[in-house]
C-alpha cells in the first residue's frame, strides 16, 4: 500500500530525522543543477535544403488546406485582422504570414519561476527541462497493481517529483485523479504542485473558466502579483488533423493574456492523424504548429510559447500506437531543427513505451526516445518518468528507473572534459606502460565523481545477487519510491498563503456541480 506522509492539510508529520532529510535535499538540490545545459551540437538528419523544402510545404498546408479554428469567434477576428482569409471556421494564411508573426514577437527563450526561486527553469536555447508523465487515468506499482489513479496517487507522485533532482519540473496532470468530479480536479491538483512541491508546474488546458483557476492559484502562491513573470507553463494541443478546438483556444489565449506560456502541441499518430511518412508528418506539425502560435501571439504578442511535437507510430495491422520505433525518432530530429530555425523553444520527447510493464520492452522503447530527445536538443520534455502502456498508466517503479536515466543524461550533456584534468596526461605519465591506474593521483582525486552511479542498477556478483533476494530492477526501484516517500516533508510555505489557497479551492469547489462523467 502507498505511503502517505501528510494530512489533508499538507503538514508533515514531526520526527527525529527532520532536519537531516532538509539538509539531504539541500545536497541533492546544490549536487545537481535546476536544469541541463547541453554542451554538444544538435544532431542534424537533414541538411538546409531538406527543412527549406518542409517549411515550404507546410506554407502550403496553411495557404491551400487552412486550418479550422472551431467554436473560438475571437480567434477568427484576430487572424483575420491579420491578414489571414476566413471562410467560416477555416482559416487560411498566406504564405509566410505566420512565420513572421511568431518570429517577430515570440521570446527564443524564457525563465519560468518556480516558487523556490531556486529552482526555477530556463526553457529554450541550449537548456533542456525534464518534467514528469501527464494524463495518465491509471496507475500502477507491484504491490496494488494496475487502478484507476486517485488524488493520493497524483499527490504522492508530485512528492516523488519534490524529491528527485533529476527531473527539473512538477508537471501537469501528473495522473488524473478519477475520485475527485472532473470540473473540480483541477483545483486539487494545482494546489497539490503548489503544496506538495516547490519546482515549476503546469496549469489547467481542459477549459478557458480552469485555466483561469489555475492562474489564480498562481497569483495566491507567487504573493498575489504575477509582475509579467511566467510562472506556468501549460500544454495546448491540437485535435490533429488541422484543427484546433474551442477549449484548447479558450484555456491558451487566458494563459497568453497573462503572458503565461503555451506549448503550442500537435498530437499525432502518424497513419491516422497525419500521413505515414515522415516529411508529412514534419509539415503538417509545422503548419498546425505555427497556427496556433500565431494565435497565442497575436493575443499578447511576446508571450512565451513553445513549438511542441508529439508524434508516434502506429501499428498498421492493429492501430495500436507504437513507440520507440525509428520513424518517431527521425520525425523528432527534423521538427527541433524546425523549432531551431523558427527560434523558439522545442517540446518533444520523454521515456515513451507501450509496455504494460516496466520490463525489458518498456527499457529499450523509452531509450530510443530519450537518446533522441537528448540528441535533438529537445528544450522541454514532457513524460519524461513514469510513462507506460502508451500513456494509459503511470508506473512507480518506471519513474524510478526513468529518473535513473535521466541522472545519466544530465552526465552526458556535459560533453567531453578538456581541462587539464580531463586529459590527464598527469596520470598516463605517473603510471607508464605495464602499470593500473587504480592508486594513481588523478584516480584518486576524480575517483569519486568519474562514473555515474546509477541509483538501481545491481553491478554485484550473482552470489552477492543471489543472496540478497534475486531482486530484478523493477523490485529494486519499489523500494526506492517507498523509502523515499517514507521520508518525504512539505517544502515550506507561508501559512497565510496556504490558507488562502485553500480557501479559494474550497470556494470555486463550491460554486461548481460535481461531474463524475
Amino acid at each position: 500500500m502507498e505511503p502517505s506522509v501528510t494530512d489533508a492539510r499538507g503538514r508533515g508529520r514531526r520526527g527525529g530525522g527532520r532536519e537531516a532529510r532538509r539538509a539531504s535535499r539541500s545536497a541533492a538540490t546544490a549536487t545537481h543543477p535546476p536544469f541541463l545545459t547541453r554542451t554538444m551540437r544538435p544532431f542534424e538528419v537533414l541538411s538546409d535544403e531538406g527543412l527549406e523544402l518542409i517549411e515550404h510545404n507546410a506554407d502550403t498546408i496553411l495557404e491551400e488546406v487552412g486550418i479550422e479554428f472551431r467554436g473560438h469567434p475571437e480567434a477568427l477576428r484576430l487572424l483575420a485582422d491579420a491578414g489571414a482569409e476566413v471562410d467560416g471556421e477555416r482559416v487560411h494564411f498566406p504564405r509566410g504570414l505566420c512565420r513572421r508573426i511568431v518570429g517577430e514577437h515570440a521570446p527564443a527563450s524564457y525563465v519560468q519561476h518556480a516558487r523556490n526561486p531556486q529552482r526555477s527553469v530556463t526553457i529554450g536555447g541550449d537548456a533542456t527541462v525534464f518534467a514528469p508523465n501527464y494524463g495518465s487515468p491509471f496507475v500502477t506499482d507491484l504491490d496494488r497493481g494496475r487502478r484507476y489513479a486517485t488524488l493520493e496517487d497524483f499527490q504522492n507522485l508530485v512528492k516523488l517529483v519534490s524529491l528527485t533532482p533529476t527531473i527539473h519540473h512538477s508537471g501537469g496532470t501528473v495522473c488524473e485523479p478519477v475520485d475527485v468530479p472532473v470540473n473540480k480536479r483541477h483545483l486539487d491538483m494545482v494546489y497539490a504542485h503548489l503544496r506538495y512541491g516547490d519546482k515549476p508546474f503546469m496549469g489547467s488546458v481542459t477549459s478557458g473558466e480552469r485555466a483561469a483557476d489555475s492562474v489564480e492559484l498562481a497569483r495566491i502562491a507567487f504573493g498575489g502579483d504575477l509582475a509579467g513573470r511566467t510562472v506556468l507553463t501549460s500544454l495546448i494541443n491540437a485535435s490533429s488533423p488541422l484543427v484546433w478546438d474551442a477549449s484548447m483556444l479558450a484555456a491558451a489565449q487566458v494563459y497568453a493574456e497573462q503572458k503565461q506560456a503555451c506549448i503550442i502541441t500537435p498530437f499525432i499518430l502518424a497513419g491516422a492523424m497525419a500521413p505515414v511518412t515522415t516529411a508529412g508528418v514534419a509539415a503538417q506539425t509545422l503548419a498546425e504548429a505555427l497556427a496556433g502560435m500565431t494565435f497565442v501571439q497575436l493575443v499578447r504578442p511576446g508571450a512565451p510559447v513553445v513549438f511542441g511535437s508529439f508524434a508516434s507510430s502506429m501499428s498498421m495491422q492493429t492501430g495500436a500506437p507504437t513507440f520507440g520505433t525509428p520513424e518517431p525518432a527521425l520525425v523528432l530530429y527534423v521538427v527541433a531543427a524546425l523549432a531551431r530555425r523558427l527560434g523558439v523553444p522545442f517540446r518533444s520527447g520523454g521515456s515513451l513505451t507501450a509496455s504494460k510493464l516496466p520490463d525489458a520492452q518498456a527499457a529499450y522503447e523509452s531509450a530510443n526516445t530519450l537518446l533522441p530527445t537528448i540528441l535533438a536538443g529537445v528544450n522541454f520534455v514532457l513524460h519524461a518518468a513514469g510513462w507506460l502502456e502508451g500513456g494509459l498508466a503511470l508506473s512507480f517503479e518506471k519513474f524510478v528507473m526513468d529518473a535513473d536515466q535521466l541522472g545519466m543524461m544530465e552526465v552526458f550533456v556535459r560533453g567531453v572534459d578538456l581541462s587539464e584534468n580531463g586529459q590527464a596526461l598527469d596520470a598516463i605519465r605517473e603510471t607508464g606502460p605495464g602499470q593500473h591506474f587504480l592508486g594513481s593521483a588523478h584516480t584518486l582525486a576524480n575517483f569519486e565523481q568519474a562514473f555515474y552511479r546509477s541509483t538501481i542498477a545491481d553491478n554485484t556478483s550473482f552470489e552477492q545477487w543471489e543472496e540478497e533476494g534475486r531482486l530484478d530492477a523493477a523490485q529494486r526501484a519499489n523500494a526506492v519510491w517507498k523509502r523515499q516517500l517514507a521520508a518525504y516533508e512539505p517544502p515550506p510555505i507561508d501559512e497565510a498563503v496556504d490558507e488562502e489557497l485553500r480557501e479559494f479551492v474550497s470556494r470555486r469547489k463550491a460554486e461548481m456541480p460535481d461531474e463524475l462523467g
